[in-house]
C-alpha cells in the first residue's frame, strides 16, 4: 500500500507534468524545520534546501505568521495601485542592504532579466551606446535561470541546445579569467558582467584569490555595469548579506530571491543605486505580481529575520562545523574535492569511483536529502535551524555511503 502511494502519485505527475525536472523518487507531503516527510511517512534531514531557498527552514513560525496574517488581510493589488506593505518593504529592504532602490519581481530569472535590460538602457544613455552596440560577459558553467535570453549567455549544452536563435550580445569566458574579459573589453564595447560571486549550480565553485576584485576595478574604470546574480548566494546563505562581501566588492546591480521568498512564494528583486534603476519609466517593466501585499508582507518578515543581530553569526557558526566536518570527509581518497562558504557546500566525488547520484542516494537511504550537480557533486544548502549535531552526523554519513559503495564495487 506504502509504495503504491508514492508510485501513484509519480505515475499521476509524470502522465500530466513536463517533464522538464528528474526528480528523485519520493513524493514529499509535509516541512518542519530542517526536516521533511514523505507521503510514506518517511522523514528527512533536507540538505538539499530548495536550491538555496530554506535558510529558515521549513514553515518557520515568524514568516508564515505574517503570510496567515496578509492572507486574511490582501493579497494582490497589481502595480497599478499603491499598496502599504511595498511602502514598507521597500523602505526596509534598501535600509538593510544599502541599495538607493529596489524593484521586486517574482523570479530569480525574473531579477536576472530586470538587471540585463537595466545594464542595457543605463549603457545607451549614459555611455551613448546604440541599440545594436554592447555586449554582456557571462562566465562559463553559469547558472542565471533558463529563460530564452538567459540562456543565450550560457555554456549550458541542455538548456540551450534546440532553443535557437538565441539573443545577441552575450559573450562568455571561464570563469576567473580576467584576461579573457581584458580581450573581450578590447574587441568590443562591454555592457555589463553578470556574475555569480559563488557559482551555485556549477557546485559552489568559489572564484580565484583575487578575481572578484579585480574585476570590479576594472568593471568601474571602464564605466562597464558590474551585476551579481546573489539569488542562490544572497540574503545570508553565505553568512554574510551578500556573498559579494566575502571579497570586499560592492556590485552595481544585485539580483536576489529564493531565501527572500521565506520560501513561501515566488519573491526576487534587484538591487541598485537610483543612478542605474532611474533608467526604468512607467510601462518600461513591470510584473503584475512583483510587490503585491502578500509577498511584501513575507518579504518584510524575512528582512526582520535577517535584521536579528544573532541570526549571520549563526549561519557563519554553522558555516564553520560545516567546514570542520568537510574537512575529515575531505580524507577519503574517493572525495577529490570539498567546498564550503557559510551554510553551502559542495563535494566532489571520484567519477571513476561512482556517480554522485548514487552517493546522494544512499544518502537519501539514511536519511538526509542532497543533488548532485554536474555529475560529481553533491550540493548542499543546510538551514539555519540545524543543530551543529545533525550537521556534523550528516556529513558524516556521506562518508558512510562512500564505504558502502566502495564494499559493494
Amino acid at each position: 500500500m506504502s509504495q503504491t502511494q508514492t508510485a501513484l502519485t509519480i505515475a499521476i505527475t509524470e502522465a500530466h507534468a513536463a517533464s522538464n525536472y528528474a526528480p528523485v523518487p519520493i513524493v514529499l507531503t509535509e516541512g518542519d524545520g530542517a526536516y521533511v516527510t514523505d507521503i510514506e511517512g518517511v522523514r528527512y534531514l533536507d540538505f538539499l534546501g530548495g536550491f538555496s531557498t530554506m535558510l529558515f527552514g521549513h514553515r518557520p513560525p515568524r514568516i508564515t505568521a505574517a503570510a496567515h496574517a496578509q492572507l486574511d488581510r490582501l493579497t494582490l493589488t497589481s502595480r497599478a495601485f499603491y499598496n502599504d506593505e511595498l511602502a514598507a518593504c521597500v523602505q526596509e529592504l534598501t535600509e538593510l542592504t544599502g541599495f538607493e532602490r529596489v524593484l521586486l519581481m517574482n523570479t530569480g530569472a525574473e531579477a536576472i532579466e530586470t538587471a540585463i535590460k537595466c545594464a542595457r538602457k543605463w549603457a545607451h544613455t549614459h555611455r551613448a551606446l546604440g541599440e545594436d552596440e554592447g555586449v554582456i560577459i557571462t562566465f562559463s558553467k553559469n547558472f542565471h535561470g533558463r529563460t530564452s535570453t538567459i540562456i543565450s549567455g550560457s555554456d549550458d549544452p541542455v538548456a540551450r541546445a534546440g532553443y535557437g536563435p538565441y539573443t545577441p550580445g552575450f559573450v562568455t569566458v571561464p570563469f576567473g579569467d580576467m584576461e579573457a574579459v581584458r580581450q573581450v573589453a578590447a574587441a568590443s564595447p562591454v555592457v555589463a558582467v553578470l556574475i555569480e560571486p559563488v557559482q551555485g549550480e556549477a557546485g559552489v565553485i568559489l572564484p580565484p584569490a583575487g578575481f572578484f576584485e579585480e574585476l570590479r576595478e576594472f568593471t568601474t574604470a571602464e564605466r562597464i555595469v558590474f551585476i551579481a546574480d546573489e539569488v542562490q548566494s544572497g540574503m545570508g546563505r553565505t553568512g554574510k548579506l551578500f556573498a559579494s562581501e566575502h571579497f570586499g566588492v560592492r556590485p552595481d546591480l544585485v539580483a536576489v530571491g529564493k531565501v527572500l521568498s521565506g520560501g513561501i512564494l515566488p519573491v526576487s528583486a534587484l538591487l541598485g543605486d537610483s543612478a542605474f534603476l532611474d533608467v526604468f519609466t512607467p510601462g518600461s517593466h513591470g510584473s503584475t505580481f512583483g510587490g503585491s501585499p502578500f509577498a511584501s508582507a513575507v518579504t518584510r518578515s524575512v528582512i526582520a529575520e535577517l535584521r536579528d543581530p544573532a541570526f549571520l553569526p549563526r549561519v557563519s557558526q554553522l558555516g564553520d562545523v560545516l567546514a570542520e566536518a568537510l574537512a575529515l570527509l575531505s580524507e577519503l581518497p574517493e572525495v577529490t574535492a570539498v567546498r564550503s562558504i557559510g551554510l553551502w557546500a559542495g563535494v566532489d566525488i571520484d567519477p571513476a569511483f561512482a556517480p554522485a547520484q548514487a552517493v546522494a542516494q544512499e544518502l537519501r537511504n539514511r536519511g538526509v536529502l542532497v543533488k548532485d550537480t554536474q555529475g560529481k557533486t553533491l550540493r548542499m544548502a543546510p538551514p539555519a535551524v540545524a543543530t551543529e549535531t545533525e550537521i556534523r552526523d550528516a556529513i558524516a554519513l556521506i562518508g558512510e555511503c562512500v564505504s558502502v559503495l566502495r564494499t559493494a564495487a
